[in-house]
């Protein structure tokens, strides 16, 4: 496979420390039992966004509530009766649609989500995307696998869209090209990446992309659904904290292959597949503490914690805390 695209990056290399970080809990835990801001959605952040909640604290208590994209079915966010009970939702997406749905019933129940993707779809009531670090995705295959440890973007756009020039022919396709579950951010950001639509996918005009391995849906940043003939978008991010221990370590046999000759095992902030990760609040609320204490400006509360992002894999984003990127 030919690397036909010339690249240049400026390495802003992030090492692998972990400064005994250890493995995040699912849900929050400790006092207080629910925190002001509950907030649900990516897998892909919610390690960094577990360790803010333990780290962020407003006179000496902590406010922000994370819970996993995945664990138990329902979760439990605030108090209130409405809030118990609440089924778990899993990825960007899902974490934006509950969000939405506990904004339109004034419940009280969840007062931000996390996503690796921005999504500026116009919505009621109005969202605001807030950065806070740069992550970078680049493709994972395993040890034996005979595809190319690099790969041009071109190369990933041939793999994706099936061109049997490189995957083969259907039904014994020589490349198997994975995609996370539906709602994924990861998914989302990969498939822009790759040249393809989500719409496309689903009605199956790409063969040889899965998006389940034994009859489940396959999560982001899972390394253990990989074989000798398939390929996966993985969070580079992701990937360091796992290989480091920061978080719970998925990898399986998974290796990162370098996308147009980028070295992958460092973040690289110029990275030819980088992205900006959010937490995401309602637009009416940028103004209002603690939203604004939080998640809002150079100065907040999470744009002060640089260690925690780059022990969890991160690159420091010069746009942290920004709020010009809505749906409203």
């Amino acid at each position: 496979m030919k690397n036909s695209l010339k690249f240049a990056a400026a390495a802003a290399g992030i090492g692998l420390m972990a400064f005994g970080a250890g493995t995040a809990q699912a849900d929050p835990s400790g006092t207080p039992t629910y925190r002001q801001l509950a907030g649900v959605g990516s897998d892909t952040t919610q390690g960094v966004m577990n360790a803010m909640s333990n780290a962020v604290t407003i006179n000496g208590t902590k406010v922000i509530g994370s819970y996993d994209a995945t664990g138990s079915t329902t979760i439990n966010t605030q108090a209130a009766a409405a809030c118990q009970g609440l089924a778990r939702p899993n990825g960007s997406g899902a974490g934006r649609t509950a969000l939405l749905n506990s904004l339109t019933a004034a419940n009280g129940c969840l007062q931000f989500s996390r996503s690796s993707s921005l999504n500026t779809t116009a919505s009621i009531p109005g969202l605001t995307y807030v950065p806070y670090a740069i992550d970078a995705v680049t493709y994972a295959i395993t040890p034996k696998s005979s595809i190319p440890r690099n790969l041009a973007l071109s190369d990933l756009h041939s793999i994706y869209t099936c061109d049997p020039n490189f995957v083969g022919t259907a039904p014994n396709f020589s490349i198997h090209a994975l995609l996370p579950q539906a709602g994924s951010g990861t998914r989302n950001f990969w498939e822009a990446t790759v040249g393809i639509s989500d719409a496309d996918v689903v009605a199956g005009k790409y063969p040889c992309i899965s998006d389940t391995k034994n009859g489940k849906p396959i999560e982001e940043h899972d390394g253990r659904v990989l074989d000798d003939t398939s390929i996966a978008p993985f969070s580079i991010a992701q990937y360091i904290a796992q290989e480091s221990g920061t978080i719970t370590d998925l990898r399986g046999s998974a290796l990162l292959g370098n996308i147009n000759g980028t070295p992958s095992l460092l973040l690289n902030t110029g990275a030819a597949a980088t992205r900006e990760v959010y937490n995401v609040i309602p637009s009416s609320q940028v103004g209002t503490a603690p939203y604004s204490t939080v998640f809002v400006g150079a100065g907040s509360l999470i744009c002060q914690q640089s260690s925690i992002i780059k022990n969890y894999g991160f690159g420091l984003d010069a746009n942290c805390g920004d709020t010009s990127k809505t749906s409203g």
